[in-house]
């Protein structure tokens, strides 16, 4: 009896862990390629034991084949990333309205290396992404993807089998809207960096012996970092109602 109990329960837990740990694996502020893998397989352990109660009801019984189990662990895993990198879409969002910045502020080929990607990356989207996670944490808002993803048991039962198109059309829209979220944050950095431009224009036309992109290069720099420091809050307004607009419908009634 004992024996069955712990298998059971060794069985349950592992059957939660998978789709919680696929998912924090990815999630912005635990998911980092600086955040230590110890760190997060232990938030992902601990959050799995405080995640079981809740969810025991919806999971299946133990599978009496080791194929079935196999599979029925890896569909867990896959809900868990598609759940992941639904958030790490949205995270994609800031990197692409930085570049847009970068691109208006004469600022594009200023390359660092970005933490939250591990990659290079222009200045103002690794300023957007660093300043819009942090921000992120502060607000709780990583409480609502915890229950979101928690409430995905309600969505995706343990054993059912996957709605894989489904997952493919959200996947798709998730990356349109992605891009039209970073167009909503550059929208001012797009609006002053055009009529910038036709200025630039005019002066040429007007005095075509002067390089006047090379004169006006500091100028626009200072002006972009001027947009910057007053849409700031705008920005970060948006993004976060678009990013909570994404994780919304997936929390139970």
């Amino acid at each position: 009896m004992l024996e069955a109990l712990i298998s059971g329960g060794l069985f349950a837990f592992f059957l939660v862990f998978a789709r919680l740990g696929a998912a924090m694996m990815l999630l912005p502020g635990v998911g980092e390629a600086f955040v230590p893998p110890t760190v997060r397989l232990s938030l992902a352990v601990l959050v799995s034991l405080l995640v079981l109660p809740a969810v025991w009801q919806s999971l299946p019984p133990q599978p009496a084949s080791p194929s079935a189990l196999v599979l029925l662990l890896l569909g867990e895993v896959v809900i868990g990333v598609f759940f992941g990198t639904l958030s790490r879409l949205l995270v994609s969002a800031l990197s692409i309205a930085g570049m847009v910045v970068a691109q208006t502020g004469a600022l594009a080929n200023a390359m660092i290396n970005d933490p939250i990607s591990a990659q290079q990356g222009a200045i103002p989207g690794n300023f957007l992404t660093v300043t819009a996670v942090v921000v992120l944490l502060l607000l709780d808002l990583h409480h609502l993807l915890l229950r979101a993803l928690v409430d995905t048991y309600g969505l995706f039962l343990p054993g059912e089998p996957l709605p894989v198109g489904d997952f493919a059309d959200v996947v798709a829209r998730t990356v349109a809207d992605s891009f039209a979220l970073a167009a909503r944050m550059a929208a001012p950095f797009i609006v002053v960096g055009t009529i910038f431009y036709l200025g630039l224009g005019l002066l040429a036309r007007l005095m075509p012996q002067v390089q006047i992109f090379f004169i006006a290069m500091p100028l626009q720099i200072a002006l972009s970092l001027l947009v910057l420091a007053l849409s700031l809050p705008l920005v970060l307004r948006v993004y976060l109602q678009g990013f909570e607009a994404t994780f919304l419908p997936y929390l139970a009634p």
